[in-house]
């Protein structure tokens, strides 16, 4: 029988990223993850991290993890069943796949779950399933497998809540009767009594962040159901939010992957830094061509021009705030930003689709072995996160008159109204329009307005009237 879990008031949280002491010594992240105001933290577990032979446990990295908490975090942690042993492809990495005996992983699930004694709040059940890449195994596989997890954790921690597989891009943005959607349906479908939350990845443009709630919701109302929604990713920008330049992306990928690997253990992935594999081969030939390449494009590569590394940093910053907004205001109330940081310490390595794809997205970077580097984006979150303290309720604003206006209302516990307000424009070349000069009811004497960059807006109050000028970059406007 499902409960539902209660989940109060709001967190804005990170993903550590894909692994968690996976492909170095675990490190100690959570206080960078605080210092930039995150409330919730996914992580990565790996079930041949834990129980890298039948019976012998290694709780190393997770111990790593709990030394860390202070109490007043929430931990989603994201177990893959990876293992070299217990599933029905051998690897330590990805994809994950169905465990050969569902009453070893059974048992393992228990195992972690106690181990963790009620400190971790989300236990969620592989990734993306949907996705071959991250999933090795149908749908009805995937179902009993979350069966078994769910059963497990109820048994281990009654309190903790059991999180669907993330509903990825690859869902969210297909038509009805594709195979994602069709995989997904299915799971949602013969799924619905195994998890408590209804995970979506929240990429893509933003402003189709509602259309893509109400898809998730959709998928579960056409069984008769509902869960809550929470989002274990989003972020941006990334390639496939411009379509200008998708076949120069979708060319590379073809290249890159016309024979994708069964599996990526970390054995695999260390020796393919140092071979010329097709990956790496359409990667070298697409930095060949990157002056000609468009900036659209060029700014996703390492070491492009200065002008479109500090463009894509200023959207990075602004759809931080536009996700996470419009996500609150749909009614999701946890929401973890991807991501926090690069897997390891050292050089980044370009050569790879998935840094085409997600590599300029953390927010921190290793100076002298810690987590010390903050980019733009980390200012934006540490100044979201503050000004959405004790946020209760997000609900969007009509704005007649200004047709691509984005107004939002935030109700705040003990403290004044707050609005967030940006106009709608091209993500690239938006920034580049004149402001749109904007006025709002508002009943306080006086107006502090400040952007998404911790810049002042000039602002002022005229007979109940606030009025400012407005570009696509978030402001955030309280009482002075």
């Amino acid at each position: 029988m499902i409960t539902m879990p209660d989940l109060p008031g709001i967190r804005l949280g990170v993903v550590r990223g894909i692994s968690y002491g996976l492909f170095g010594r675990p490190d100690e992240f959570l206080p960078a993850a605080r210092g930039i105001g995150a409330g919730l933290v996914r992580v990565y577990l790996y079930w041949g991290q834990v129980e890298p032979e039948p019976g012998r446990y290694v709780w190393d990295t997770v111990d790593a993890l709990l030394r860390q908490l202070d109490g007043d975090e929430e931990i989603w942690v994201t177990v893959c069943s990876s293992s070299p042993w217990a599933t029905r492809v051998a690897t330590d990495f990805l994809p994950p796949s169905p465990a050969k005996d569902p009453d070893t992983y059974g048992a393992f699930i228990r195992a972690l779950v106690r181990h963790c004694a009620g400190r971790v709040r989300y236990w969620q059940c592989d990734n993306e399933p949907s996705n071959d890449l991250l999933w090795s195994g149908t749908a009805d596989e995937y179902v009993a497998q979350l069966a078994t997890m769910h059963r497990a954790v109820r048994e281990a921690d009654p309190t903790a809540a059991v999180v669907l597989g993330g509903c990825g891009y690859d869902v969210l943005s297909s038509a009805e009767g594709s195979e994602p959607r069709r995989f997904f349906d299915h799971v949602v479908r013969e799924g619905r009594e195994w998890f408590d939350l209804f995970d979506v990845h929240l990429y893509g443009d933003p402003a189709r962040v509602p259309d893509y709630l109400q898809t998730a919701r959709q998928l579960m109302r056409a069984h008769g159901y509902a869960r809550p929604i929470v989002a274990g990713e989003h972020g941006g920008p990334v390639p496939f939010e411009f379509p200008e330049v998708d076949s120069v992306v979708q060319e590379v990928f073809v290249s890159a992957f016309a024979t994708p690997p069964a599996s990526q253990s970390t054995d695999e992935l260390i020796a393919q830094a140092t071979q010329l594999t097709p990956e790496r081969r359409a990667m070298t030939a697409l930095y060949a061509r990157m002056s000609d390449l468009p900036p659209r494009l060029q700014m996703f590569l390492h070491g492009c021009p200065p002008e479109w590394e500090a463009k894509r940093h200023r959207i990075n910053c602004r759809q931080i705030v536009a996700r996470t907004v419009l996500a609150l205001a749909g009614g999701v109330g946890r929401l973890a930003y991807w991501n926090l940081a690069p897997e390891v310490p050292g050089a980044t390595d370009p050569y790879q689709m998935m840094h085409l794809m997600f590599g300029k997205l953390p927010i921190l970077d290793y100076r002298d072995g810690a987590l010390r580097h903050r980019h733009p984006g980390a200012g934006t979150f540490a100044l979201l996160a503050g000004q959405l303290a004790g946020a209760v309720a997000v609900s969007r604003l009509e704005t007649p008159g200004w047709p691509g206006g984005y107004a939002f209302e935030v109700e705040r516990a003990d403290r004044d109204r707050l609005l967030v307000l940006w106009d709608g424009r091209d993500t690239f070349d938006g920034e580049d329009e004149p402001p749109v000069s904007v006025a709002l009811p508002w009943p306080a004497d006086a107006a502090t307005a400040i952007d998404a960059f911790g810049e002042p807006v000039a602002s002022r109050v005229d007979g109940g009237t606030l009025r400012l000028e407005v570009t696509d970059t978030p402001v955030f406007v309280s009482p002075a």
